[in-house]
């Protein structure tokens, strides 16, 4: 899996090692509050979401970066595809960051890069993002990148226990800009 460079970031495989830092962000309920995990009480539940996302990437179903800051190099979070479909060239993306980094704009640094990476390297037609109503941080991280609000998916999944409502957000390679 590649390697992708920002003016501020660098996104990069996820590996075993990055658990205690993302344990920190996942064990934090302001991050995991809009997740669809429970909370993390152990870095052993990080290790096993690694493993699990790492299993999906050699089966090139999905992909997941960890995000550094290049200045710091420090762990500030995560992004990836959560699934590839190949066959209706679209994906659909998660990300998360850590909470000392919201608000400074790498949010949409990372998610521009990997949309652009999937538009080139996987050749995708579409990108999707499904979004808590109450997730009102990462709806204007999406609108920020020209993301559509398609509807709404009523008591779409479980998370946490309940069925929740999604709003179904989409970027087409058509109207993909790079400003």
């Amino acid at each position: 899996m590649n390697q992708i460079t920002t003016e501020r970031l660098l996104l990069r495989p996820m590996q075993l090692d990055d658990a205690p830092f993302l344990f920190e962000f996942w064990s934090d309920p302001m991050v995991s509050k809009h997740m669809n995990i429970e909370t993390f009480r152990d870095v052993s539940q990080a290790e096993q979401m690694i493993g699990l996302l790492q299993g999906l990437s050699k089966e090139n179903k999905a992909i997941r970066w960890t995000i550094l800051s290049r200045l710091s190099n420090e762990i500030i979070g995560s992004c990836g595809f959560n699934y590839l479909d190949y066959e209706n060239e679209r994906a659909e993306i998660g990300y998360d960051l850590g909470y000392p980094y919201w608000g400074k704009g790498y949010a949409p640094e990372a998610l521009r890069a990997i949309i652009r990476f999937g538009f080139e390297h996987y050749r995708l037609n579409r990108v999707e993002a499904k979004v808590e109503p109450e997730n009102l941080n990462s709806i204007k991280v999406l609108k920020k990148l020209r993301f559509v609000e398609e509807g709404t998916l009523r008591q779409y999944e479980k998370s946490k226990g309940e069925f929740v409502d999604l709003l179904m957000f989409s970027l087409l390679r058509s109207d993909w800009t790079e400003e």
